[in-house]
Formats: C-alpha cells, sequence, structure tokens
C-alpha cells in the first residue's frame, strides 16, 4: 500500500518535529518554504541557526534533525498564481495530509484555510499548530512564551528561585505529538468512510492539558506551596529529591510508604526511620529535617555505593547522566536513528518514542532550501518551460 503524502508549510521545530514522526515511519513529507523576500535569507529560519555542516549556509546543525527524510520545495503563497499551483500539486500528488503553522489570521490570504484546498481534494485531512488557535488568529507563539503563559515557568525552578524554563522546549514537541496524534486518528477515521477532518492544536490548549497534577488542586483550597516551584522535590512523595554523594549526585523516589519502610530497612538508611515519618503525610510534616538528615547520609558514601543499596531495596535511583551519558546508555545506543552528512559522517539523532516495525533508523540528511521543487512540480505534471517560467515570476524558487 502507497504511504500517506504529507505537504506541510513549516517551520521552526513544532511542526517539523511533528511530521519528522511522519517521515519516521516511511511517510513522504513535503515540506514548503516561502520564496525569497526582501534582504532577509530564505525559508525557515531555523536553517541558519547552529553550526555549519558543509557546503552552503542553509542547513545548519539545529535544522538537521527535525527535517531528515523530507523534501524541500520553495512557494510562493502571497501570490494567487503560487496558490493556484498549491492546489494542482495537493490534487496531482494525491496529497493525503496537509499541515502549517502559520498564524490563522494568514490562512485564507495565503490560500491554505481547509475550505480553500479541499476544492482541490475534498478528502484532505488538515492540520495546524499555532499558538492559541482560531479564537486569537493573530497571535504569534514561540515554546518560551507559551511555558510563561501556561505556568509552566511558575511551577519549574528552585523554591526561592525565579521562574524557569524547561530544558527542553516541551511545549513545541507536546504541541508536535497532539498533532502527530490526531493526524492519525483523523486517517483512522476516514479509513472507516469518514470525511476530511480539520485539525487545530493550540500551543497553550495542549500545554495546558498537561497541568493534571496542579491545576484541579485550585477546587481543592490547595496551599499556595502546592502550585508554585519545588526544586528538585516532588511535591507530594517524600523523599524524592536529588541528594549529594562523594562522587557527584543520585536522585532518588520514594512513592509510597511501602518503600519508605524498605529504604529504612537498609542500614545505610536505618537512622531515618521514626514513627512520625511511617506514612507520607507524616513525611510532610518533617520533608526539611529527612531531606537534611538524607543528603548527611548519602554524602558519605560513592554514587555506586548508594545506589546499590537502593537497588537492593528496589528503590528506584540513578546518577544524574548528562546528555553524552544518556546516547552511550546500552538501553538507547542500539535505537539511534542516524543521518548522514554530505562527507559521509554519520550523525545520531533521537531513538523513536516507541519502536514501530519497518519504521526508517537511517533518513536522508535534511533538505537543502528548495532542493526538490522541480523535481516535485514535474512530478506533478508540470512541463520544464512552465516550471522555468514559475521560477522567472519569483512563483517558485
Amino acid at each position: 500500500m502507497k504511504p500517506p503524502t504529507v505537504l506541510s508549510l513549516e517551520q521552526a521545530l513544532s511542526l517539523p518535529y511533528a511530521t519528522l514522526r511522519f517521515a519516521q515511519l516511511g511517510w513522504r513529507v513535503i515540506r514548503i518554504e516561502a520564496t525569497p523576500a526582501g534582504e532577509g535569507l530564505p525559508g525557515d529560519p531555523n536553517r541558519y541557526i547552529g553550526a555549519r555542516i558543509g557546503a552552503g549556509d542553509d542547513r545548519r546543525s539545529y535544522f538537521v534533525a527535525p527535517n531528515v527524510g523530507k523534501q524541500a520545495i520553495a512557494l510562493n503563497l502571497k501570490e494567487p498564481r503560487g496558490q493556484a499551483l498549491l492546489g494542482r500539486l495537493i490534487d496531482a500528488l494525491g496529497v493525503d495530509v496537509f499541515c502549517c503553522n502559520t498564524v490563522p489570521a494568514r490562512y485564507a490570504s495565503l490560500g491554505i484555510a481547509p475550505e480553500q484546498l479541499r476544492a482541490a481534494r475534498p478528502a484532505l485531512i488538515w492540520a495546524g499548530i499555532s499558538a492559541q488557535g482560531r479564537a486569537v488568529p493573530d497571535a504569534p507563539g514561540y515554546d518560551p512564551v507559551i511555558q510563561a503563559m501556561s505556568g509552566f515557568m511558575e511551577v519549574t525552578g528552585m523554591r526561592d528561585g525565579p521562574p524557569t524554563l524547561t530544558g527542553i522546549p516541551v511545549i513545541d514537541l507536546k504541541a508536535g505529538d497532539e498533532l502527530y496524534a490526531n493526524v492519525l486518528l483523523a486517517l483512522l477515521a476516514r479509513a472507516h468512510g469518514g470525511p476530511g477532518r480539520t485539525i487545530d492544536v493550540s500551543m497553550l490548549q495542549a500545554a495546558a492539558s498537561w497541568l493534571i497534577t496542579l491545576l484541579p488542586l485550585l477546587d481543592f483550597d490547595c496551599r499556595p506551596d502546592e502550585i508554585t516551584r519545588a526544586g528538585n522535590e516532588h511535591r507530594k512523595f517524600i523523599p524524592t529529591n536529588v541528594y549529594p554523594v562523594r562522587d557527584g549526585f543520585v536522585y532518588l523516589a520514594i512513592g509510597s510508604d511501602v518503600q519508605w519502610r524498605r529504604l529504612t530497612a537498609v542500614p545505610r538508611f536505618a537512622p531515618l526511620a521514626n514513627e512520625v515519618r511511617r506514612t507520607n503525610e507524616g513525611r510532610h510534616a518533617e520533608r526539611e529535617s529527612i531531606h537534611r538528615e538524607l543528603a548527611a547520609i548519602t554524602l558519605r558514601a560513592a554514587a555506586d555505593e548508594v545506589l546499590a543499596d537502593l537497588r537492593a531495596a528496589t528503590i528506584p535511583a540513578t546518577r544524574i547522566l548528562d546528555i553524552r551519558q544518556v546516547r552511550e546508555l546500552p538501553l538507547l545506543a542500539e535505537r539511534l536513528t542516524a543521518t548522514r552528512l554530505p562527507d559521509g559522517r554519520q550523525v545520531h539523532l533521537p531513538p523513536l518514542a516507541v519502536n514501530a516495525p519497518g519504521a526508517a533508523r537511517e533518513l536522508a540528511l535534511a533538505p537543502r532550501y528548495g532542493e526538490h521543487t522541480d523535481a516535485v512540480l514535474a512530478e506533478a505534471g508540470l512541463a520544464a518551460e512552465e516550471i522555468l517560467s514559475l521560477r522567472g515570476a519569483g512563483i517558485v524558487a
């Protein structure tokens, strides 16, 4: 069976990450970028971020990972001829899914609104990511801004420190995953006779859906400290925190009273036990002293000694690994994906989120700006003379 074809007007991270997941499944993904305009660099600004990887300046290191396995065309959707050409491509290529992460206010003027594109293909699945959805059509959106708006920064960082961003762009990735999942649902519905579906992913709403452990507490008259920064602690389960050892730090997590009893049955940790601390509620009352006493115990030993005791007691615990160490974990090292630079060097990429039969483990290098414009247009039935004319008129690049 022919894999689905995705046409995606994309830039930055949220949507390229979503369509990467389609490319990993072996789907055809064609990314659309704008034709050159003014003095700015053409196409996706992320192309020009990071270290250069070879000849040319239009696919640097920050751009590579989310865009492997894709094709790239440049199309001027500000012009009616460009919009008409987009409709021709959707029809001629049998496009199954159209995606975009443009502000909703521009959908109609660019000719990419769902009803406009379904004129070319009625069963088309249309999926868009925006900052706050169509209700706020002019709002631009970047991950850090939505982290601030959605409460993520308020609950991230040390108790006595300022609001803090998370270490990875979690809302970009969350929005991408929501688009990915909802496109799969739409394809399933269409396979059972349903129509084309319109999917609107609001980054703000997607982020707020993750407030499952926090937002409902407002209706339980929670204390202010329950819905703000907690550093490395868990807000509810004690002790769950970072603790120093002679050669670094370990993280351990106690998630039940049974685990607490197993911890304090270990000779090293036996001094922590008392009657009050038998329950998690009691441990909350003595939270600060527990953290202080536990840190004093772990600091007297090396990480391997502490972790050996915790493994024997089946307590979840680990060293705190850096990114290089994560890549070398045996469970992950054999599941990494990859691409190759023009000089043949291999670049390791993150593993698939879930192992999938037939999914690609090595994908073609992220495309150059407009690299596949001529080939895709020719495939859609345009003659060489017409392609040349469109390029001369600034409709394609």
